[in-house]
């Protein structure tokens, strides 16, 4: 199971949201690329990477710092969210050596568009499920639809997507525990790997993560944690290594 650190650029900074509130930043970097150098050196293996400014305007609006965090490590599978509505901007990405593409708004929003794109991108579209309380949210997590989590991740599944992330928007930015009984619910209901998002505070969460892991659990991404200090990245991956090899053997 990966741990995945989470980079959100608002206004070309490195930041946190609590609970997806645009106004509850706090800044953590003046420099994402940095950032990004101190997670890979520190044992990522994968980097989560959300246009906070473009999730809500609709359009990438930090592309240019993005671009570069990606050319400083080409070998690191990277993906990226936020603003990503139409073909041109998955191009783009993938043509600087974005690894993955995150689908939130457009795909709640035209669930077709999504079945387009897996034609066209296969391997590379990864969907993120927003919820509150089991409904999906868009917009920058400002607008709830009446979408089932589970309903939806099961068609995205049909369409071809790489994976699915999934957020709980009430724990997001808050230490207050991933939701595993909602991840393991919609882990259980399809087949394509599942990452989980929002909550994670300490290490008993990447335990608890690894005793459902086998449920299709593929890595937990983790951002206010690991900038304040309550998780070390790399004991938290070296736990998750060891949890997740004493099962198999």
């Amino acid at each position: 199971m990966l741990i995945i650190p989470a980079i959100d650029i608002k206004n070309g900074k490195c930041v946190r949201l609590s609970q997806g509130q645009m106004d509850q930043e706090t800044i953590y970097s003046d420099d994402p690329v940095a950032m990004a150098n101190k997670w890979v050196e520190g044992g990522a293996r994968r980097l989560h990477i959300v246009d906070l400014d473009g999730a809500v305007n609709g359009v990438p609006s930090n592309a240019d710092v993005i671009h570069a965090m990606v050319e400083a490590h080409p070998s690191i599978p990277i993906q990226v969210g936020g603003g990503i509505r139409d073909e041109n901007t998955i191009q783009t990405y993938l043509d600087a050596g974005v690894s993955y593409v995150i689908i939130g708004t457009r795909a709640v929003i035209t669930p077709h568009f999504v079945s387009d794109i897996c034609v066209e991108f296969p391997g590379h579209i990864i969907v993120g499920l927003d919820a509150k309380n089991g409904k999906l949210a868009t917009n920058g997590w400002s607008k709830l639809s009446h979408h089932d989590v589970n309903d939806m991740a099961r068609r995205f599944e049909n369409d071809g997507v790489t994976a699915i992330i999934f957020t709980d928007i009430g724990r997001d930015g808050m230490l207050s525990s991933v939701n595993i009984e909602a991840t393991v619910s919609l882990s259980s209901d399809i087949t394509i790997p599942v990452i989980a998002s929002g909550g994670v505070s300490n290490l008993d969460d990447i335990r608890t993560l690894c005793e459902v892991e086998e449920e299709g659990i593929f890595g937990v991404i983790t951002g206010r944690a690991i900038y304040e200090g309550t998780l070390n990245l790399t004991e938290a991956q070296q736990l998750a290594d060891k949890l997740c090899a004493d099962k198999s053997n």
